[in-house]
């Protein structure tokens, strides 16, 4: 009786590892075994490489291009989807906008639910030189001079791409800093109110301690999902151009595998989004210290 409850915790727990490890670390081991390997896809024919993948990798200009697109990416995400998102959650909880609060949250958050395959088609149409409402509206307000060819321009295309995504995810960060507010004590507000804080101090010395755990959370999924991101460069530049001016990381290591049939430089490239994600997640945790009583 004794032995079958000091089981029945690790019974509960086997489904979720037999889980992780079927599709987590199984996978995640044979890619870094898949990266020392020079193999088609296609023939089925496989050799070993050795560190030839690693080596291809430090010299690959394209895969510099990628790395410093997607940290345009990470920065300018942490600013909108983190930053704009909890100033938002913080207006739409203030007592002033508590009438049309919910009507807000559904405008900001309607983007979320909608595919991101939709969405991109969706600007590519914003984006179109001559029919685009993007151009069309900055001739209307006689700002002719500043339409352009937003996705056909090396140098604004992987700015017009991470702009959808801000647009698609904002509203997500956003709830989830609703949610940790909405858990903030009313009297710690009360008493910053009483000591003479205004609005922004009390959003500093209340708001912003308070919501820590979720900021750290937030954080780590916009600057990992920033280093992950395929769906709108793919879509929207047709796989990252024009070029490889838009191209991110895990458009380049679909190309690798899929359009070059180099399976074992797409695992290398899969490796290397591996251990960037992991180790901003890791500095992340130091910088926040989540979890520690200060």
């Amino acid at each position: 009786m004794k032995l079958n409850k000091r089981m029945a915790p690790f019974l509960f727990i086997l489904p979720c590892v037999l889980m992780l490890a079927a599709f987590v670390y199984m996978p995640l081991i044979q890619n870094f075994a898949y990266s020392f390997q020079d193999f088609s896809i296609l023939s089925g024919k496989r050799s070993f490489a050795g560190l030839d993948n690693y080596k291809t990798l430090l010299s690959d200009s394209v895969m510099v291009t990628a790395l410093i697109n997607n940290a345009k990416y990470a920065i300018i995400s942490v600013i909108f989807q983190v930053g704009l998102g909890l100033i938002l959650a913080a207006l739409l909880e203030d007592e002033a906008l508590r009438k049309i609060s919910p009507f807000l949250r559904t405008v900001y958050f309607v983007p979320v639910v909608i595919s991101i395959t939709v969405v991109c088609l969706l600007f590519t149409f914003i984006y179109h030189p001559t029919d685009g409402l993007l151009n069309l509206f900055l001739k209307a307000i006689g700002l002719e001079s500043w339409a352009k060819p937003w996705l056909g321009t090396g140098s604004t295309a992987i700015y017009a791409v991470i702009a959808v995504s801000q647009w698609h995810s904002i509203g997500y960060c956003m709830m989830l800093f609703i949610v940790a507010i909405q858990k903030i004590p009313a009297d710690l507000y009360e008493a910053a109110k009483i000591d003479g804080a205004g609005k922004i101090r009390s959003f500093c010395n209340v708001t912003l301690p308070q919501v820590k755990e979720m900021l750290f959370v937030t954080s780590v999924i916009t600057v990992t999902g920033a280093f992950m991101v395929f769906n709108e460069p793919f879509i929207i530049t047709k796989g990252g151009g024009p070029g490889t001016s838009s191209i991110t990381i895990a458009v380049h290591m679909y190309q690798s595998g899929f359009f070059k049939d180099n399976m074992g430089y797409a695992s290398t490239i899969a490796m290397v989004m591996f251990l960037i994600t992991a180790v901003l997640a890791l500095v992340q945790t130091v910088l926040f210290r989540t979890g520690k009583g200060d």
